[in-house]
């Protein structure tokens, strides 16, 4: 895949990246610690809002592994997404995510090469409660923690 533009420190600039195709899956990788709630409402435990949201930091997107680099590399994703801290994960296509005006690019960690984010268009880091819900709806599980439900939060 095609290195994307990086600014003078090395970070990657918010791009929406012409080799991730929109039926491509994009995998979020699942804390419990972080993205889990209670919800007495439904009674039962599900995904937080926290799990749909880009990170806080200043042009920072929500990271997502790009489900066809991990497969072409012989790698069986369940497994290469979870460890001690992700129990789980979730996809969806990166259809679902342009669909909600989200950009979707490739952004290779040394320690990740199969890592991408997903990006506001306007502002980076920001994901309006339309955005994320859409991403919530168009998420399934790949890994799933037991007892825990993917619905509308």
């Amino acid at each position: 895949m095609k290195q994307p533009t990086r600014d003078a420190a090395g970070k990657v600039t918010p791009h929406d990246h012409e080799e991730i195709a929109n039926d491509d899956l994009l995998i979020r990788r699942i804390d419990p610690k972080q993205h889990v709630v209670p919800d007495e409402n439904l009674n039962c435990r599900r995904l937080s809002s926290k799990a749909f949201q880009p990170s806080s930091h200043e042009g920072g997107g929500m990271s997502v592994d790009i489900q066809k680099l991990i497969e072409s590399e012989g790698l069986d994703p369940a497994i290469y997404t979870t460890s001690p801290k992700y129990l789980g994960s979730i996809r969806f296509t990166a259809g679902a995510a342009r669909a909600a005006n989200l950009l979707v690019g490739y952004d290779p960690l040394p320690e990740n090469p199969h890592h991408g984010e997903v990006w506001g268009e306007n502002r980076p880091n920001r994901f309006s409660r339309t955005q994320q819900k859409a991403i919530c709806a168009a998420s399934t599980w790949l890994v799933s923690v037991p007892g825990v439900l993917i619905v509308d939060f």
